[in-house]
């Protein structure tokens, strides 16, 4: 008989809380990549990037767990698909425990690899510099393979990898043009769209990252989340003398003070029919608790793929505190 070590039955219990019942007993491995390429040509495949290493401390840019728990929910949500999680960037050495089991020290960079068959790629990275010259992404999109970025993921270098994203998204974090305060938008206006589905309008505390730089004409873009910036998002973070990288500049500070709203989650259309979407928040890992954020994200991760957003979007339940804690039981096996 089979005995299960504390870690596995841990996780075992967070994957059964998490993941609808009826899903329960045919659950896809997110962690399984040789599964995935093996699924047939009906499914599609979903390949999420998430950085192993958190900025801030807990709570705060937990992509990891955010990756699984959106590659499981696309999963037990549709037959048809089957969404993977690969480690993906740079964390730095040290050691971690799981019930007294100490993990090996882990350094150096991390990427995943074999990855060009995926339909769709999602990337939660601490920049997205990598993903965006990344050839095996780049010939998939090419070919018609969707991409999303989250939060810190869309933000790139100008330049080549700028332009890359143009592409890819239709906009990016631009230093000394974008800045990426903690505030309260008001998301009062929700549009019509496929990813809006179910999405009522909220309002949440997140490091919402604003004033992109967009395609010309913004052609293909629709704006999903703007709201109006409070002009203290930039005047009490920028001296007004030279544009910061991160915090202010002219361009921006008038863009606020004219009153133009500012676009914080984006779907974007390529020349081929292939989606992009781009989406800014998510530093604070409770707020997929708001019931509208994280259907917003999850909605979102589906339409990329070219999977059909339920008329009322992608139902699920409000994950509580202990579930959440749950999750970082699960995202330790990246690092192991």
């Amino acid at each position: 008989m089979k005995i299960f070590s504390p870690w596995a039955i841990a996780a075992i219990v967070a994957a059964a809380l998490l993941v609808p019942a009826h899903a329960q007993d045919k659950e896809k491995d997110v962690f399984n990549y040789a599964a995935q390429k093996k699924a047939g040509k009906d499914v599609k495949k979903i390949v999420i990037i998430a950085d192993p290493d958190t900025h801030g401390g807990k709570g705060n840019h937990e992509f990891k767990l955010g990756a699984i728990y959106i590659a499981r929910t696309l999963n037990a949500t549709y037959p048809n698909c089957y969404a993977v999680v690969h480690a993906g960037g740079r964390w730095p050495g040290g050691t971690f425990k799981v019930d007294g089991d100490t993990l090996p020290k882990k350094s150096g960079a991390v990427w995943p690899k074999d990855i060009g068959h995926a339909d769709c790629f999602i990337v939660l990275l601490n920049h997205g510099g990598r993903a965006a010259e990344d050839p095996d992404i780049k010939a998939a999109v090419e070919r018609g393979a969707g991409f999303m970025a989250i939060h810190y993921g869309v933000e790139v270098n100008k330049g080549k990898q700028g332009d890359q994203y143009l592409k890819y998204i239709g906009g990016y974090f631009e230093t000394f043009w974008s800045v990426n305060p903690f505030w309260v938008p008001k998301f009062e206006k929700i549009p019509e769209h496929e990813t809006t589905r179910g999405v009522k309008p909220f309002s949440i505390n997140d490091e919402w990252y604003y004033h992109m730089r967009f395609v010309d004409d913004m052609k293909g873009v629709t704006p999903v989340l703007s709201a109006l910036a409070p002009v203290e998002t930039v005047s009490k973070r920028w001296d007004g003398k030279k544009p910061g990288s991160h915090n202010g500049n002219e361009a921006v500070l008038e863009a606020v003070k004219s009153g133009k709203p500012q676009h914080v989650a984006w779907a974007f259309v390529r020349p081929d029919g292939g989606r992009g979407f781009g989406f800014t928040g998510y530093h604070n890992y409770k707020n997929l608790q708001n019931d509208s954020f994280r259907t917003l994200l999850l909605n979102a991760a589906a339409w990329t793929a070219k999977l059909e957003v339920p008329a009322g979007g992608i139902a699920t339940k409000t994950p509580t505190d202990d579930e959440l804690e749950r999750l970082y039981v699960d995202g330790l096996r990246m690092l192991r």
